[in-house]
């Protein structure tokens, strides 16, 4: 590191977010500048300074109880849970595409693999309803305000939002003709998830995969399916960062975040129902015919993962609810 102290201090203060760097960055800098010329190293001031800034952070996040205004809290935490949910869903419709590809080709042959996939897809479909009814009441707001001229910093995660949303469907329906459930042998269940949603949702978590574990196997990959597999998950990231900024940006009333607080409420059940059937799956272990149900470290890895999203979006939402009751209660 520098022996600069400005320089020091300007890293240092890196972990603290943005508006609390506006608001009491120089200030600050200044107090940590003179103690640094005092006494030049001190590795619990840095660490310190460091626990601070990522409080500072979380508290900027709505996960925390430190007390922050109302309207702040509710919409800090409900884009906590959106972020949160996208990375759950991420590893979530990844596994549940491994499942739809096996059920298009056989019945399961126990019942735990057959209740995972009928609980995971009824979780799935209340996915799709409650995305759709966040996104009117925002999107809408959004619009105005960009129509208005009152974007107050909403045109740049407009766009970015809306690039990430056109790179995944473009390239998800694209690859999705190479989807390994196409044919599949007929049975009374077979059609329980359209053929072209279970497609598109393959291609568009091909990147999860532990594929990239062994390099050999990878590299026989077609290259534009290995590139699309390095592209799809900044397009999520770019979605979902592009979402919750917009959401924390756009000019909301009281009664669109109560809205917005009851669909997470829903969406954290959903989570929970979607997790409780990945688990049975994984658990079960059964591999099934012809090996088509058969679970992987890569799943098992994605469960951990899904099981911390959900443990983040059950805290955010429960700061929603108690830091800013009075907000979205009126």
């Amino acid at each position: 590191m520098s022996k600069d102290p400005a320089r020091r201090t300007e890293c240092l203060l890196r972990w603290y977010p943005r508006d609390w760097r506006s608001r009491y960055g120089d200030e600050f800098a200044e107090l940590l500048i003179a103690e640094m010329r005092e006494r030049p190293r001190s590795w619990r001031r840095n660490a310190d300074v460091v626990w601070s800034g990522l409080i500072a952070r979380l508290t900027n996040a709505g996960l925390t109880a430190h007390a922050i205004e109302p309207a702040d809290q509710v919409r800090a935490s409900l884009a906590s849970v959106g972020c949160a949910l996208g990375v759950y869903l991420a590893f979530g419709v990844a596994m549940w595409s491994q499942l739809t590809i096996g059920w298009r080709w056989s019945e399961p042959d126990t019942g735990a693999t057959y209740a995972a996939m009928l609980l995971m897809s009824a979780a799935m479909l209340l996915f799709g309803i409650l995305a759709l009814l966040a996104a009117i009441p925002v999107g809408y707001r959004v619009l105005a305000n960009v129509a208005h001229r009152r974007s107050h910093g909403l045109l740049r995660p407009s766009l970015l939002f809306v690039a990430g949303a056109a790179v995944l469907i473009g390239g998800g329906r694209h690859f999705g003709n190479g989807w390994p459930g196409t044919g599949g042998h007929a049975w009374a269940q077979q059609g329980l998830v359209p053929g072209g949603v279970a497609a598109f949702t393959w291609a568009s978590t091909l990147s999860i995969t532990s594929y990239w574990a062994h390099p050999g196997a990878l590299l026989v990959f077609p290259n534009a399916e290995l590139v699309w597999m390095a592209v799809s998950p900044v397009a999520m990231v770019c979605l979902v960062v592009g979402a919750t900024k917009s959401f924390r940006r756009a000019d909301l009333s009281p009664r669109v975040l109560r809205f917005e607080a009851c669909l997470a409420g829903v969406a954290a059940f959903a989570m929970i129902a979607f997790f409780v059937g990945s688990c049975s799956w994984v658990i079960d272990g059964a591999s099934g015919p012809n090996n088509l149900f058969h679970t992987g470290a890569i799943d098992v890895a994605a469960l951990v993962l899904m099981g911390l999203a959900l443990a983040v979006a059950s805290r955010a939402l429960d700061r929603a609810r108690r830091g800013g009751l009075a907000f979205i209660s009126r």
